[in-house]
């Protein structure tokens, strides 16, 4: 430039000039660009001074220059001496030269180029320049400012401008006597993509156990050929801890020769893939990353969740996908790499993939048990203990991790019992108590596993057993005359209470068996209510034909509702703890047998994408009217001896299949109703009706012939209680509606149900039905 311009030039664009220059001829570039001068004045100190406060816009600038020019074409012909610039460069300078007229100013200074740079059309250099300063006219104030203060640019030479000119490369951080070189420029940059592992190993959780699966992994990356292990394990089980703990026996020398002094870096595609705007520039990342890491010689590279390389930068014109890059260094053993992934996307990405898996040796890391989790939990307690400021009971590390292995089916150990007690020291941060010392104690971590995972279980509770005593009596008083119906679901939760069920099956699996109207469905809903938990109800009636059954687990892939998922596991996943009411089983289609088999079993059910639904957790009640149709033919014929239940029981085998009756815990026959139950319901039913009148001030008496009207209409040995309720609302309520909308009860008051004296006979059915109730308001 100062061949061609004529111009006095300050000390600094000389310097970012000739810089320039020789970069791109160190990099057989045909052309000097703006972007080669931006790269020169990057490293001068009133620049670097004006990102002081911004150190990672000035980093972000620096790769994403370096990038650029590296991806720029070479020139293939040997230069004669003479220096070409580029169109853009010349259109930077006379831009700059406009601004120098304007101020009057003696000499083009850096600040006139850089704000030429921003001006230019279609320019990487303004891009990249633009994306790192922020507000421009801020960055513009401090950077004329620094240059006036570090240097001449006043008119008057500073220390700084001596020394830059008595040795410019040093003053640029450069090593003495030329411009760096393309790998001197770039040597270290390469490891601002990746994370050491070696220099982070004080932020993570130490590895504890482990010392089979980490003598495999030292051992694989000890071969000659194929030296790159692959861990495969489920969520959680620790196999990043596996790497950090290979770090540690590194840092520690107890490895062989090979692995001394050896630095793991970890390479994520996320970090790789971000800012890559152009074509190439995914590619000259992961290559310089390989390239740096061969040059610094004995490098480990992690990639965790390695399954991203399969597709990772892959281009619609069916260009290399990261896989592919990595196969040369993956073969040639200079780079040793460690991948992890879980079974299900190894399955589904990597497995195919035959080139890349045949370069890794396969590692299985198991799910610890329990013991082995207590010692981990154990030896990670102190860190807790001192990042929370709480302390640990013994108890508490013992039951976070039984209680999570039992209760957290969708997690792995060790994780989820880790979560459960740094869970616990973050509520005791935010709900402190008043000791001095803070303890988590047993009962607050079953506080944080009942909200963690929606598990309020009678089962889970080891205290406080007077709700469960009185259950039998709380449910008695809501259901009338079904004591044994009762007494067998009670004691079915009581059993899961004191643990002598199988922990891998259903609280309870029980079919309900009765007439219609007698209270099956009824004892579910209540049931559910004392217990404090959900109740889940699905109409079989619904689920009559083939197809309609799979929408309980999800429809089959390639099918309409596919992506829905089961409405059966997905409400168990929603609700693991609740009463599940399948209510009238004997209308569904009997493939549905076929899935509850699996359901009262194992406590397991598998939805159309692999994931399991836990029913450990729920009571599974199922009614069915099979059989009640033949109740009354139990004392006819030569069988005459034969009871209603026994009738009934007898059809149920009939209908179900002998595997499901035989997985159920307990059938349970419902009594007919007879005229005591009745009147026990609707004396239930008149209470419920009270309770809304309250809310309108009306207080409401039934007379004794009022009452005898309601249950001679309202009562059928058929067609059991439901009458009930179509009785009280045809009768009663349009009476009491016209009363309470339009009468004398607008303002509340008291009302005496009766019945006319002739309407209320007693001597057949068709004298009740030609009764009519009175109301009489006082």
């Amino acid at each position: 430039m100062s061949r061609k311009y004529e111009e006095k030039l300050s000390v600094w664009v000389n310097f970012a000039v000739n810089r320039a220059v020789e970069l791109s001829d160190s990099l057989s570039h045909e052309f000097v660009q703006p972007e080669h001068f931006l790269y020169g004045v990057l490293f001068q100190p009133p620049f670097q001074q004006t990102f002081k406060s911004n150190s990672n816009a000035f980093n972000l600038l620096k790769e994403r220059l370096s990038l650029y020019l590296h991806s720029l074409e070479k020139d293939p012909f040997e230069h004669d001496g003479n220096v070409s610039f580029s169109y853009q460069y010349s259109e930077m300078v006379n831009l700059a030269l406009q601004m120098k007229a304007s101020a009057q100013s003696a000499e083009l200074t850096i600040p006139q180029l850089l704000k030429a740079i921003l001006l230019l059309e279609e320019s990487s250099a303004a891009i990249f320049l633009e994306n790192a300063i922020g507000d421009e006219a801020e960055f513009m104030a401090n950077l004329i400012s620094n240059y006036e203060l570090m240097s001449g640019e006043s008119g008057e030479d500073s220390d700084e401008t001596d020394d830059f000119e008595s040795n410019p490369d040093n003053a640029f951080g450069f090593a003495q006597g030329s411009f760096p070189t393309d790998e001197e420029q770039l040597g270290e940059e390469w490891k601002q993509l990746v994370m050491c592992v070696t220099d982070n190993l004080d932020q993570h959780n130490p590895l504890i156990g482990r010392e089979a699966e980490l003598d495999r992994t030292v051992q694989v990356l000890c071969r000659k050929e194929k030296n790159n292990p692959l861990h495969v394990g489920e969520p959680g089980v620790g196999k990043t801890s596996l790497v950090y703990g290979l770090a540690e026996r590194i840092r520690r020398g107890q490895v062989p020769e090979k692995l001394k002094d050896c630095r793991i870096y970890q390479m994520e595609m996320g970090q790789m893939l971000a800012g890559t705007q152009y074509r190439g520039d995914f590619e000259k990342r992961l290559k310089e990353v390989m390239n740096g890491a061969i040059r610094e010689g004995n490098v480990i590279i992690y990639l965790d969740e390695i399954h991203n390389i399969m597709g990772a930068g892959a281009t619609n014109d069916g260009g290399p996908d990261a896989s592919n890059i990595l196969k040369p260094y993956l073969e040639s053993g200079e780079i040793r790499f460690i991948g992890s992934t879980t079974y299900d996307e190894y399955n589904k990405q990597m497995a195919r993939a035959k080139g890349i898996v045949r370069r890794f040796q396969q590692i299985d890391i198991q799910e610890p048990s329990v013991d082995a989790t207590i010692k981990i939990i154990q030896g990670l307690q102190k860190n807790y203990e001192k990042f929370h400021r709480v302390v640990y009971r013994p108890e508490s590390i013992e039951f976070a991790v039984k209680a999570s292995d039992k209760y957290m089916s969708d997690r792995f150990l060790p994780d989820k019992a880790i979560d459960l007690i740094d869970e616990a020291g973050a509520y005791l941060q935010l709900h402190p108590t008043d000791k001095k010392t803070q303890y988590v104690t047993k009962g607050l971590i079953e506080q944080i596993l009942q909200k963690v995972c929606k598990i309020d279980a009678v089962a889970m509770k080891e205290e406080n057993n007077d709700a469960l005593k009185t259950l039998y009596n709380r449910i008695g008083t809501k259901i009338y005359g079904q004591d044994e119906a009762i007494r067998q679901v009670v004691e079915s939760v009581q059993m899961a209470k004191a643990g002598l069920l199988d922990d891998n099956k259903p609280l309870a699996s029980l079919l309900f068996v009765g007439p219609t109207g007698v209270g099956k469905t009824e004892v579910a809903r209540v049931l559910s209510q004392e217990l404090g938990i959900e109740l889940v109800r699905f109409d079989m009636s619904e689920y009559t034909e083939k197809h309609t059954v799979a929408k309980l687990i999800g429809s089959p892939a390639g099918y309409v509702g596919y992506e829905d998922g089961g409405l059966l596991t997905d409400a168990i996943r929603k609700t693991p703890n609740c009463v599940l009411l399948l209510d009238e089983i004997e209308k569904a289609h009997t493939d549905i047998y076929n899935i509850l088999l699996q359901v009262m079993d194992y406590a397991r059910l598998t939805d159309n994408k692999g994931q399991k639904a836990d029913f450990r957790n729920v009571v599974l009640i199922m009614t069915s009217n099979a059989g009640a149709q033949y109740a009354g033919r139990a004392s006819v014929g030569f069988g005459g001896g034969v009871g209603r239940g026994e009738a009934m029981l007898a059809q149920v085998k009939k209908t179900f299949k002998p595997e499901f009756i035989n997985r159920l815990s307990g059938t349970v026959v419902f009594r007919d109703m007879d005229e005591p139950m009745a009147r026990l319901i609707l004396k239930k039913k008149l209470g419920q009706l009270e309770e809304k009148l309250e809310a309108k001030k009306v207080v409401m008496e039934l007379s004794k012939d009022a009452t005898n009207y309601l249950l001679s209409l309202g009562f059928t040995p058929e067609y059991g209680a439901r009458e009930m309720d179509r009785v009280i609302n045809s009768r009663l309520k349009p009476l009491l509606m016209k009363e309470i909308l339009f009468g004398k009860l607008k303002k509340g008051g008291k009302v005496m149900v009766d019945c006319e004296p002739e309407e209320s006979s007693k001597e057949s059915r068709t004298d009740a039905l030609k009764g009519s109730l009175v109301l009489n308001v006082q």
